[in-house]
């Protein structure tokens, strides 16, 4: 917890108490001290009551806060106005028929909390369609918007975003902060001999991304100087700019998780773009049933894909190892072809046409 946040909510617990407590010792009703002790109790009841509100919404960013404010008073103005229809409503059928003002007020009160809730509904989902004069912002939910990523110091010391940039699938959205390229010209500088050269290595990514002239990079000069953490500093950016992080360091996401800050590793994107098998790569596959062709045998990944073993068939309702002789993608899906490793077999690779 920062020190701002800190003077913030002891500043707020002060005061409900303070006001709390006053109000109740002014009430003038039963003893003094025991209505002081109620408003104490109150005061610090209502001061937790507001620091759960603020971790409830700490996820809650300032574009979506600013559209649920506007929806609320479109929708507020909504239930006023279905409130004064049916008041005038009322007035013209007076004469005709009359209800108990009770349920005169029940329907009030519905008429003003639909309006309020389709008003409120109706603007957030129609944000991109909203325009605001002050500050001249255009709202857009964040559903339908395809979101910045942040880089850190560590995807940028790993020279595959170089070939992630030029593919084109991340143009116009890559954010640089100013603060990561100081702190690597400091490295670069002061520290030592591994660590000059990782930064110098990472300046030299960055500069192969600037010179790219489609890609667009962006930099950003926001800094938090009462962040001392270069990991909280991109978790308060990317909550700012409502951005994701891409970095190449798996401790990042543990505590950008909680934040509600989404992480993109490149590890991961990278291991979800290899092939689902090698040639050469040893597998272990239950064989389940015969293949097409003389002691074939036939199993099954967790995902369902198709392993086809020469020499499985000996070994029906057994797990054996097996090495990967191709991965072919066929009009039935995908099959890998395997050798059982206990003996020499005939190898077999169905055409698209072969049924298993």
């Amino acid at each position: 917890m920062n020190i701002s946040l800190l003077f913030i909510r002891v500043f707020f617990f002060i005061l409900s108490v303070f006001f709390i407590t006053i109000y109740m010792i002014g009430t003038n009703v039963g003893d003094v001290t025991i209505n002081g002790l109620i408003g104490l109790a109150l005061g610090v009841i209502f001061a937790f009551i507001l620091f759960a509100f603020d971790i409830l919404f700490r996820r809650f960013n300032l574009r979506s806060f600013n559209i649920a404010i506007v929806g609320l008073f479109i929708g507020f103005l909504m239930g006023q106005a279905l409130v004064l229809v049916f008041k005038a409503i009322l007035d013209i059928s007076l004469q005709t028929f009359t209800l108990a003002p009770q349920i005169i007020e029940i329907i009030k009160i519905a008429l003003f909390l639909f309006g309020l809730y389709l008003g409120t509904i109706m603007t957030m989902r129609a944000s991109d369609e909203l325009y605001v004069s002050i500050p001249f912002i255009r709202f857009t939910p964040t559903a339908q918007k395809k979101k910045d990523l942040i880089l850190d110091s560590s995807i940028l010391s790993d020279s595959r975003i170089i070939d992630l940039a030029s593919s084109g699938l991340i143009d116009h959205h890559l954010i640089i902060p100013r603060f990561i390229i100081k702190e690597l010209y400091a490295q670069a500088e002061l520290g030592d001999e591994t660590t000059k050269s990782k930064a110098r290595r990472c300046l030299d990514t960055l500069k192969k991304l600037e010179e790219m002239p489609s890609l667009e990079l962006r930099y950003n000069d926001t800094d938090f100087t009462e962040i001392k953490d270069q990991t909280g500093k991109l978790i308060r950016l990317a909550r700012l700019l409502d951005a994701n992080i891409l970095t190449a360091d798996i401790s990042r996401v543990e505590s950008a998780v909680i934040e509600g800050i989404k992480i993109i590793n490149l590890n991961v994107l990278s291991n979800a773009l290899k092939p689902l098998m090698q040639a050469g790569e040893h597998i272990k596959i239950k064989i389940q049933r015969y293949g097409k062709e003389p002691r074939q045998g036939v199993g099954y990944l967790d995902d369902g894909t198709m392993v086809v073993v020469n020499g499985g068939g000996d070994f029906i309702g057994e797990i054996i190892e097996a090495q990967v002789l191709s991965v072919k993608h066929t009009s039935s899906g995908r099959m890998i072809f395997c050798n059982a490793i206990d003996g020499e077999y005939p190898q077999f690779e169905p055409s698209e046409d072969d049924d298993y």
